[in-house]
Parts: C-alpha cells; structure tokens; sequence
C-alpha cells in the first residue's frame, strides 16, 4: 500500500517496514519549508492509523537527503511575532519523531545539512551511503545561528560535548566514515546495499548508544563550568560576541542545561528564535542571498572546459593551475623552465593530499597537472589564463606569440589585477575573446574571482568567464575593466589611509585592531603583509591617481629594502613560522582610527558604483564580503550603510574631510546609495 501526499509518500513493503519518502516538488533537491513540515505531520498521522513494524525514512532526490531548511523563508520568519509558536512547533514535530513505538531509521544518501541532519538525528538509527566528501553538518551559526531543531540537545546526547560541540561551534560538515567513528551514524554502506541494512536495523535494532562516559561525567555541575569557560575562550579567539553570538549561545545552552530534560528543548528554541531576530543573523542570511546571486548569475550550470593552459607558475598561476586540477581539468603550466614550475607542482601535491581522500584522487590530480616549458599545451586548451607579472609590454608580447597557437573558439583569461584591458587588447586579432579572470590570493581559499570585461569584451567570452568560475566552484562577480576592477579599488583608499595613520605615528597593531574591532577579518598593515609589498606598491601606484592618494612612503622604504612581507620574512611585522610578531595594542583604540579606515573602505565602494565597475550596490557588498572578507556580519559595506543611514555616514566623511583633508569628501556615488537604501525590499 501506497500512500502518496504533495512531499512525502509512504509505502509498506511484505515484512510491515514503512518507508517514508521525502521528494519535494518542484526541486532538484530536498529543504524543510513550513509546506514540507506540516506535510510531515500529516504523514505521522497516517503512520498511527496503520502502525508498521518499523520506519526508515529517506530521500527521493539522488543528490542528497536533506539540504537543512528552505532559507528564502527565514527573513518572513524573523520578522513574525510567532517565531517561537512555529519554532516550538518545529519541536514538538521532530520530538513526536523521536518518541514513535516502532524503530525509525535514517537512510542518509550524500548531504544532511543542519534541519536535515537534526531530522535524522530524531530517529533511533542512521545509516549513511559510502563517500569521501564532508556531507554531515550543522553549520547554522554560519548563518548566525545554532541548530533550532533539538540539534543542540540531541547531538550532545549522542556522541558527547567533546565531539558535538566543535561540530556546532565550526559549522563544519564531516565525512560519513568520521561520522560512522564519532557514533554520529551507526552504518556507512555502499550505495547499494542501503535498503537492506536500513531493513535490517528497523526490525533487528542494535542496543540504544549513548555518550561516552567521560562525556557524561563532564555534564556534572561541579566541572561543567570549567569545561564551558574553556570552550568560551576558544571561541573567542575566533569571534567577539557582539559580532556573533551563536557560538556563545550554544556554549551558554550547555553549560545551563547539558542537554538534559525537557528545558533544554525550550531553551534551544528560545535562544533560536532570539538569534534569528538578531541583526547578526539577518546580515548573515543576506549574504547568504549574495552568494548565492553570484552563483544563478553564471546562468544554468555546464562545463565550458576540459583543459586549460595556464602561463606562469608563480604563486597566483601555480596555484591556480593546482585548483582547477584538484576540480577534475586537465591543465597545462607553462613558465620559461622547470625550475620555476616545480615549486608550484610541489604546493599542487600538498593542496591534492590536504583535500582529496578518496582512493587515488590524489594521485589523478597530480597526472592531470602537467608541466609545459614549450607551451604545446595551449594548441588544446578551451581556457589559456595568462598569470605572469604586471606589465604591460610583457602581457602583450605573450598575448601576441599564444594567439596563433589557440584554437578558433578558444578564450584568452588574464589574471591582472589592475592593469585595464583595453591597454591589453589592442595587439590581438580577435580581442572579443579576451576577458579577465581576477583571482585572490590564497586560491584554494578564497572564493570569489573577478570577471572583468573590457570595451571590446564579447558577450560570449564573458558569459564563458562566469560559467568557468561556477565549474571550478568560484563564485564569479561580472565587472568592468577600469583601474582596480572592484575589490582592489575599494582596498586601495583603506590601505592608503593605514599608511597614512602609520605615518602619523600611530602603532601598526592599533591601526590593525581598529580594524579588527570594527569585524575585518585581518588589520590593513598585516594585509599589506600577507599580499606582499611588492604586490600592494605596484597596485598602489596604479589606483593613486584614481583614488587621489599618493603611495606611502613607508610602503616604499621596505620593498626598496626588500622587506616584502609574510612572503620574506619581514615587512611592517617580522614573521616566525608565518606567524607575526605582534606588539600589544596601546589600550582603548581611538574611535577616529575606525572611523578614517573603514569610511574610507566605503567611501569608495559608493565610488565604484558612480563609476559603475559593478551594476548595483549588492553587488558592490558581494564582492566586498567574499573578495576582501569585509564584516560578514555587517552584510556587505552599502548595506552596513543603509543600517547606519546614508545621510549619517555623508555628514561623518564631510567631518573627516574638515579635519584630515579632501580625501574624505564623500564620492557621487551616496546619490545612488541613498536611492536603493530607500527603495522597498
């Protein structure tokens, strides 16, 4: 017997196992909306008029379980007064789960994320199907938040606090072996051997697991304090709990509760509630929505390239050589000799045994990478990216000997980083098919990549551009070709102004904590640091009568010197083990320092859209956020603009101007801020 509702349908098999299924129409992929919740509780309802022997509850989709829950609905949610009615019913649905008389089993194929993951939790059994990928996850307080679902309570009860709380705290998934050995999941099977040992286990359960013993001896009251103010300060040597909360909370939820009883349930969906009305986790979804803007902006999905020929092996064209071999190209490196490409392979092998454990994985990327000297390989190449250093002359003459050598339909990706194509494309016959390709450095960890179209830019080219940032799992953001593109021109005056504050004798670790404090992922001078200041000179050189900033001296002094940062050792800081040696702040940071840094940061974002390298100021904020890590919490710098008031951040950089002078005269750009922060959502 079958029966079949709008999401889910149960169907009964010989031996009086229900499996309940979760396919939810018109998707490619499984989300716990309101809609698929109240379904679920008609479901169960249809289970108690005819009780089976046991349930397995599983996915309809081949790409997965659950993927958490329908995040488009959680602004409408923040904003309802009955938040907590529909949260604690969210509860009471997933605890009538967790209390059913028969053995309920969880057949997890591929990811479970956050809702998807507590829903499986609140079955007594889980299974999940063979795979080297992280597919198990709470990442909730990615968005502000921590499980809402009984996550916080279930999860601790399950494997323990030592292994629960990292898990909720980072927000990062696990592979199903780790969560075969953590207890997370009690079968990892082949793909195809699911439904028999999902049988199995719903008609001959094993003994109920509990946490391991030292975990709960940890949950007494005497040591849960010590164990929680440890936590507390690990987390907070990560994040300030001002910026985010959700981390603090869940340690706070334990070390009130251990997830025991009844009012732990309560406590998690108040807290829940109190987070997702919070500004931290509002921002956060938004940039949510930017990322995933970026990723619909490519368009429908499709591979654009089997291989691509990179031309130098430098950090930045190494490693991106390395990432789109790690993503299954076939990828050629070209560089005047070997010697300069081995390093590069040697980072590629340590990048491909980091990140790919399957079987042999490792081993296929590294024969998928193969070095060029001659540069045969551009004669085959769908994608020929050019990444050697900035100078004009030189690109031009490389453009010149590679262009024969391409195929008819091949495209041409320069990877500068703010030298404009239309200096670059005169000297080739087909300039339509050039276009940039702006990645930022570390490639393998930053996701966003810059494609950059000039005059002469054809539609087809850019459009290759964003498909092929979307095949190697970047997030693309389409901007115009003028100095800088977007993301190092919004950098340009926030550098120039720490140079400036240095100069005016103010120590690098308060212009750094300035900076910090405010929710910058790292200070202005150890970024300079990191970029390197041979890089960070010669941007500055070219945004300086851009920007209407002259280059530090101090910027200068070191590379002349040859102090170029993290990369030798010394720059503004001295380094140890790639770490730097820093001072002390001098105490209570002068609010002025913030004010100058961060105004100037976006002061120059609204100049970017007078101009308009970008369309639109979401824009703007999704290539500040995933480009240069401005404050995620703070959802991107024209929107921490409307939140601040357009007219108050107008009325602060005229103050600063009277007192530091005309480079803080607010940018045209406000005129066109001030339209979009008052249109209606």
């Amino acid at each position: 017997m079958t029966e079949k509702l709008k999401h889910w349908s149960i169907a009964y098999d010989n031996d009086r196992t229900a499996w309940l299924c979760l396919d939810k129409a018109g998707t490619s992929t499984n989300v716990l909306s309101q809609d698929v919740l109240r379904e679920l509780r008609d479901a169960l309802d249809l289970l108690d008029k005819d009780p089976p022997l046991g349930l397995v509850l599983y996915s309809g989709k081949e790409n997965g379980f659950i993927y958490g829950a329908d995040i488009t609905e959680f602004p409408a949610l923040s904003q309802r007064t009955d938040a907590l009615e529909l949260t604690q019913q969210g509860h009471a649905l997933f605890g009538r789960l967790a209390s059913l008389p028969w053995p309920t089993v969880a057949a997890i194929n591929g990811l479970a994320l956050g809702g998807g993951l507590e829903l499986a939790l609140a079955c007594d059994w889980r299974i999940a199907t063979e795979g080297h990928k992280r597919s198990l996850g709470l990442p909730e307080v990615n968005l502000g938040l921590h499980p809402g679902l009984g996550g916080t309570v279930r999860l601790v009860r399950l494997i323990g606090v030592r292994q629960a709380m990292p898990m909720m705290l980072t927000g990062k998934p696990v592979t199903p072996s780790r969560a075969r050995k953590s207890g997370l999941v009690d079968r990892v099977v082949p793909a195809a051997d699911w439904r028999k040992t999902a049988a199995e286990l719903a008609h001959k359960p094993p003994p109920a697991r509990r946490a391991p013993l030292l975990d709960r001896v940890l949950s007494f009251g005497p040591l849960r304090p010590l164990l929680a103010k440890q936590m507390t300060a690990q987390v907070a040597r990560r994040a300030k709990r001002q910026h985010y909360p959700a981390p603090f909370a869940m340690v706070d939820l334990w070390q009130r509760h251990a997830a025991q009883g009844d009012q732990a349930f309560e406590a998690e969906a108040r807290s829940f509630v109190e987070l997702m009305q919070s500004a931290t986790s509002a921002n956060l979804v938004r940039v949510y929505g930017l990322q995933e803007r970026l990723k619909h902006a490519a368009g429908d999905k499709r591979d654009v390239a089997s291989h691509v020929h990179v031309v130098g092996a430098g950090v930045m064209g190494g490693d991106i050589a390395a990432w789109c071999a790690l993503r299954g190209l076939s990828v050629t490196l070209q560089d005047r000799e070997m010697q300069y490409i081995q390093p590069a392979l040697d980072r590629a092998g340590e990048l491909f045994a980091k990140r790919l454990r399957g079987p042999g994985e490792a081993d296929a990327a590294r024969a998928r990478l193969v070095a060029d000297v001659t540069g045969e390989g551009a004669a085959d190449a769908d994608i020929v990216i050019e990444a050697i250093f900035e100078d004009r002359d030189a690109k031009q003459a490389l453009y010149q000997a590679l262009e024969p050598r391409m195929k008819g339909d091949a495209m041409l990706a320069t990877n500068t980083s703010s030298i404009p194509l239309q200096e670059l494309a005169p000297c080739l016959r087909h300039p339509e098919r050039l276009f940039g390709l702006h990645f930022f450095n570390p490639v393998a960890k930053l996701p966003l990549v810059e494609i950059v179209s000039g005059p002469q830019t054809s539609e087809r080219a850019a459009g290759t551009g964003a498909a092929f940032a979307r095949q190697i799992g970047k997030l693309p953001l389409p901007c115009q070709s003028l100095p800088g593109f977007l993301v190092n021109r919004i950098l340009g005056p926030y550098m120039a102004e720490a140079m400036v504050l240095l100069q005016d004798g103010v120590p690098k670790a308060d212009i750094d904590r300035a900076a910090t404090d405010f929710g910058m992922p790292m200070g202005p001078v150890e970024l300079a640091d990191s970029v390197g200041l041979d890089v960070a000179l010669h941007v500055a050189q070219i945004l300086s009568p851009v920007i209407g900033r002259p280059v530090g001296s101090q910027l200068e002094e070191l590379v002349a010197a040859g102090k170029l940062g993290r990369k030798s050792g010394e720059g503004f800081y001295r380094y140890h083990n790639g770490k730097p040696e820093r001072e002390k702040p001098s105490g209570k940071i002068d609010p002025d320092f913030t004010e100058r840094l961060m105004l100037s940061y976006v002061n120059e974002a609204a100049a970017c859209l007078a101009d308009e390298v970008v369309t639109d100021p979401d824009l703007v904020d999704a290539g500040a956020v995933f480009g240069t890590g401005f404050a995620p919490f703070r959802g991107g710098p024209m929107h921490y603009a409307r939140e601040r008031g357009v007219e108050d951040i107008v009325a602060a950089l005229e103050r600063l101007a009277a007192r530091h002078g005309d480079r803080f005269q607010p940018s045209p750009g406000w005129e066109r801020v001030r339209s979009w922060a008052t249109a209606p959502d």
